[in-house]
C-alpha cells in the first residue's frame, strides 16, 4: 500500500498505565511499583476511505487503542501517523455510551456547533446555525431538534447527534469506540447503515472498535484480533471469516449463529481472560487454548506474515491449526 492511500498507520504501539499504590503506601507495604500494559506492540495500516476493526473480549485494549489514535492517552512507544491527502485533518472520535458523552444542560445546537465555533469553521453565527441545519439532516434529524435537550431523545437518535458532533469539525477519519453497543438491535442497523452511508458520501475512513463479530463483517474491509493487549491476527474481513487461523479468532467467531447449523457443537473456551497485570508467559492465550504445547508456554509467538494475512501463533506456523481445523470440521 503506497503511502498517498493510507489514511493511518500505527507502528509499534505501546501503552503503560502506572497502577502503583501511593509511595507512601508502597514503601509501608514495601511493595515496588506495579504497572499494566494495556496495549503492546501493535502495528496497524487504514486505507484511506476504508474502514479497519479491531475485534477482541471486553480488556483486550481495543479501546485504549481507540484513545490513543485520538491523542485522548499519549503512547508509551511507538508512533501515529495520519494522512489525508492534503485535506485538513482531525480525528474524531463517536463514543460508545450516547447518554453519557452528551452534555445534559447543552441544547443539541451548541453541542454540534461548540467544534464549528472552536475551530473557526465559519465566519459568522449565521453561517454557524446553518452549518448545524445540514449536520442534523445529514444524520437523519431535523433543523427543529437543535432547540431540544439530549434527554429529550432516544438511544439511537442520541447516537445520530454524537455522530453530528463528530462530522461538525469536518474530519478525514473517524474512531468508533462500540457506537452501537448501547442500543437496541433494530436501532444498531440504523446506524451501522447510516455510518456505511457517511463514509462513501464524505470519504471517510473509519477505525472502528468492536467486541460483536456480525457488525464487524458489516462494516469492515480489514479486520484485527486483540487478546490482552497484543494483535494476534490480521486479515481482509471476508478471509478472516472464511479461513481464521488463530484459535482465538476461531472462538470468537463461533459467537456468531449460523441458520444452517443452528445446533452446532460449541465448546466454550476454559477459563477466564488472564490479568493484564500480570500475563501469562509465551503466547497469552495459552491457557485457554486447546493446542497449546510447552513451546507456547514457553515462547511468545512471531507474527507470520502469509500474504495480505498476518497470525502470530506456534499452531498455526507449525500446522497443528490446520490439521485441528481438518479435524474438527
Amino acid at each position: 500500500m503506497t503511502n498517498e492511500a493510507v489514511g493511518l498507520s500505527v507502528r509499534g504501539l505501546t501503552k503503560t498505565f502506572d497502577i502503583s499504590p501511593p509511595l507512601l503506601n508502597r514503601l509501608l507495604e514495601r511493595k515496588p511499583k506495579r504497572y499494566l500494559r494495556a496495549v503492546e506492540d501493535v502495528s496497524f495500516t487504514v486505507p484511506r476511505g476504508g474502514c479497519l476493526s479491531l475485534v477482541g473480549e471486553s480488556g483486550c485494549g481495543k479501546s485504549t487503542v481507540a484513545r490513543l489514535v485520538v491523542s485522548l492517552y499519549a503512547p508509551t512507544r511507538g508512533e501515529i501517523e495520519f494522512s489525508s491527502g492534503g485535506k485538513g485533518f482531525a480525528p474524531q472520535m463517536v463514543f460508545q455510551d450516547p447518554y453519557s458523552s452528551l452534555n445534559p444542560r447543552w441544547r443539541v445546537r451548541d453541542i454540534v456547533a461548540e467544534p464549528i465555533r472552536e475551530l473557526k469553521l465559519r465566519r459568522t453565527e449565521r453561517e454557524v446555525h446553518d452549518r448545524v441545519d445540514e449536520l442534523l439532516q445529514i444524520v437523519g434529524l431535523s433543523p427543529r431538534d437543535g432547540t431540544k435537550f439530549p434527554h429529550e431523545f432516544s438511544g439511537g437518535q442520541r447516537q445520530r447527534i454524537s455522530i453530528a458532533r463528530a462530522l461538525a469539525s469536518e474530519p478525514s477519519f473517524l474512531v468508533c469506540d462500540e457506537p452501537t453497543s448501547a442500543l437496541d438491535v433494530s436501532v444498531q442497523a440504523q446506524i451501522l447503515n447510516l455510518m456505511r452511508d457517511l463514509q462513501q458520501r464524505l470519504g471517510l475512513t473509519y477505525l472502528f472498535i468492536s467486541h460483536d463479530m456480525s457488525v464487524v463483517r458489516h462494516m469492515s474491509d480489514r479486520v484485527a484480533v486483540m487478546y490482552l493487549g497484543r494483535i494476534v491476527e490480521q486479515a481482509p474481513t471476508e478471509k478472516l471469516f472464511e479461513e481464521p487461523l488463530h484459535p482465538y479468532t476461531r472462538l470468537l467467531l463461533q459467537t456468531i449463529p449460523k441458520l444452517d447449523r443452528p445446533r452446532r457443537s460449541r465448546e466454550a473456551a476454559t477459563g477466564e481472560v488472564p490479568s493484564p497485570i500480570d500475563p501469562p508467559s509465551g503466547c497469552a492465550f495459552h491457557p485457554r487454548c486447546p493446542l497449546a504445547n510447552a513451546r507456547c508456554r514457553s515462547e511468545r509467538p512471531r507474527v507470520l506474515e502469509l500474504g495480505d494475512h498476518q497470525v502470530a501463533c506456534h499452531a498455526v506456523e507449525e500446522g497443528r491449526a490446520a490439521a485441528a481445523a481438518v479435524a474438527g470440521a
